[in-house]
């Protein structure tokens, strides 16, 4: 996962089930240009496409993802819904964030294990509902809308990691960030990083269809770090990079994050003493 990584327009890369890869350069965003082909029906489910800079590249609540080239992992998958209740779809969303986290934590590992990477950083964790942090810093972001090719239903699940980019990449967020490399002590070969990462949710997605959420609600317990710590309810969160500090639009509840529950929804306890079940927010910790 470490040795040096062929050149962007040479990785040989295949979506779910060998369905095709395609690999731009430079686009807007891989989310976008995903769910308008999708729309279109002029691909497949199972498809991958892969940027190797974005211009307009977004999280969620259209706030920015940073894309500088030649650095980091931009990507999408349409992923098929065959045989999972639409019910059950946002669950893909926490079965993709704790997949690729338990990765992460490999390569964490093994780099401390050699001596290596930024130990004051903490662990690598998944903070409710899918953002991938290490210690409080976000290095990983994922976002998934419905999309229907030809009245299928899909979920088409854009992913943003911050590999192998430097701190002076975004200074001009105002905001801290971390990197793997920063985590590993060393740069990480991005073509096999994602060839792991795309093996490793095809592989959860066939165990979530088998089992629902409960092995990864399991998952996200052992590895948590955030049970009993005091956070932010931001519900019907409207925040955007010109409004985060006020948070316009949004309603706010600050309390103690009490478990996961079973259904992978968050039990939170609030100031007010009230003890809430939350199944879509933004938790600030």
């Amino acid at each position: 996962m470490f040795s040096p990584e062929a050149k962007f327009s040479e990785w040989h890369l295949a979506g779910f089930g060998d369905a095709p890869a395609f690999l731009f350069d430079s686009i807007e965003s891989t989310h976008s240009l995903m769910k308008a082909r999708a729309s279109a029906g002029e691909i497949v489910p199972g498809t991958l496409i892969v940027a190797d800079t974005q211009t307009a590249g977004r999280g969620r609540h259209e706030r920015t993802w940073a894309s500088p080239a030649g650095k980091n992992l931009y990507f999408n998958i349409l992923i098929p819904l065959d045989g999972i209740p639409l019910a059950s779809a946002p669950q893909i969303t926490q079965v993709a964030a704790l997949t690729f986290a338990e990765i992460f934590r490999d390569l964490q590992d093994s780099s401390n294990a050699q001596g290596l990477g930024n130990r004051d950083i903490g662990k690598i964790t998944v903070k409710w509902p899918n953002d991938i942090l290490c210690g409080k810093h976000k290095f990983c972001g994922i976002l998934a809308e419905l999309v229907y090719i030809k009245g299928t239903p899909t979920i088409s699940m854009g992913i943003g990691i911050n590999v192998n980019s430097d701190p002076a990449d975004y200074a001009h967020l105002g905001r801290a960030v971390t990197t793997l490399k920063d985590i590993c002590g060393r740069s990480v070969n991005r073509e096999k990083l994602l060839q792991s990462l795309v093996a490793g949710l095809e592989r959860a997605i066939g165990q979530f269809r088998a089992f629902g959420i409960s092995p990864w609600v399991a998952a996200w317990r052992k590895m948590d770090q955030f049970i009993g710590a005091r956070g932010t309810v931001v519900v019907n969160n409207r925040c955007t990079d010109q409004n985060r500090d006020n948070s316009a639009g949004a309603t706010k509840k600050t309390g103690r994050i009490i478990d996961m529950n079973d259904d992978g929804s968050l039990l939170f306890e609030c100031d007010d003493g009230t003890t809430e079940v939350v199944y879509s927010a933004d938790l600030e910790v």
